[in-house]
């Protein structure tokens, strides 16, 4: 047996004992990692499987792998479809709007949070924005069309005061993305701050004075302290974001749109929710939900790879 064989074979040796020394070190570690473990094993990787749906005329008493063939028939028949370009434009659109507010408002929130010292104001402000998070979509959904009720509503009655003219404010096309996305700010902006608050909360207070004694007012050192600190997660999660640019949520969507609406609100989450799921298409719902899928891949790697290499900030 050569030297190198028997080096090969003790850096085995050496890398399966410091294993095991680990593994006995921080056994309650691992067994709490388990249970994460499982619940991705069972209920995200082996449901992938059945993505061979897709590319299948699936039928439910022959089963996922009793059902024929069907190759890339039903991604043609959607890439094919006249509503594809419709619903890829409102989906992006939908998205983007979302993104472009929805992102830079959690981290003002969080820089201004960070600069109140008083502690009374500071957490009534936290719990006022917190709120709303744990209010569900069908609630937040419900208070909206009350809200904005052309007959009832309260936005129109003050607009009455006025001497404006009722505006269904859920009927016009153009509205329902301010709407959508506004709401979607009030909802979730509070919680979205919290990372940002907590990555704050560990910037080195010898900065601050550093930057006291230097003369920087409360904008410089946003500028030149705070910023730069939260700068990494800032990155993370726009990257994050990015990755879900095409998986835009179903539910409220839905919730919100009617048929007069519907040019702007119908995007593919909804769209396949009727066709393919009302109608019982599942090949056909898998091959949309497969290429949606795909897309955002693409794009969290494009992102991720830019981002690392503009800032060395990235998720790998």
């Amino acid at each position: 047996m050569s030297d190198t064989t028997l080096k090969q074979q003790k850096r085995k040796v050496s890398i399966r004992k410091n294993l095991l020394k680990a593994f006995k070190r921080h056994w309650q570690f691992y067994l709490l990692i388990i249970p994460p473990m499982l619940y991705f094993i069972i209920f995200k990787y082996i449901p992938m499987v059945n993505s061979v749906i897709a590319f299948k005329d699936y039928n439910v008493v022959t089963g996922i792998w009793g059902s024929e063939w069907a190759g890339l028939k039903y991604f043609k028949l959607f890439f094919d479809n006249p509503n594809f370009w419709p619903l890829v434009k409102n989906t992006l659109i939908l998205s983007l709007y979302t993104l472009a507010v929805g992102f830079p408002i959690p981290i003002l929130l969080a820089l201004m949070l960070n600069e109140i010292r008083q502690g009374v104001f500071k957490r009534s402000v936290q719990m006022v924005t917190y709120a709303p998070y744990f209010i569900s979509t069908v609630v937040i959904v419900s208070m909206l069309t009350l809200i904005l009720s052309p007959r009832l509503g309260i936005v129109n009655d003050l607009l009455g005061i006025f001497g404006v003219d009722s505006i269904n404010f859920l009927g016009e096309q153009s509205m329902f993305r301010s709407i959508y996305v506004w709401s979607d700010v009030w909802q979730h902006t509070g919680y979205n701050a919290i990372i940002y608050i907590a990555a704050l909360a560990g910037v080195n207070p010898e900065l601050y004075e550093a930057a006291k004694v230097d003369g920087a007012s409360r904008l410089q050192k946003i500028i030149h302290i705070d910023l730069p600190s939260i700068m990494p997660v800032m990155v993370i999660i726009l990257i994050l974001n990015v990755g879900n640019v095409m998986a835009i949520g179903f539910e409220k969507v839905y919730l919100l749109q009617n048929p007069l609406n519907l040019a702007t609100s119908e995007i593919i989450a909804t769209y396949v929710y009727k066709v393919g799921l009302l109608n019982a298409n599942f090949s056909f719902a898998t091959a949309v939900g497969l290429f949606n899928s795909v897309i955002n891949l693409i794009l969290l790697v494009s992102v991720n790879a830019f981002a690392r290499r503009i800032s060395n900030n990235s998720l790998w």
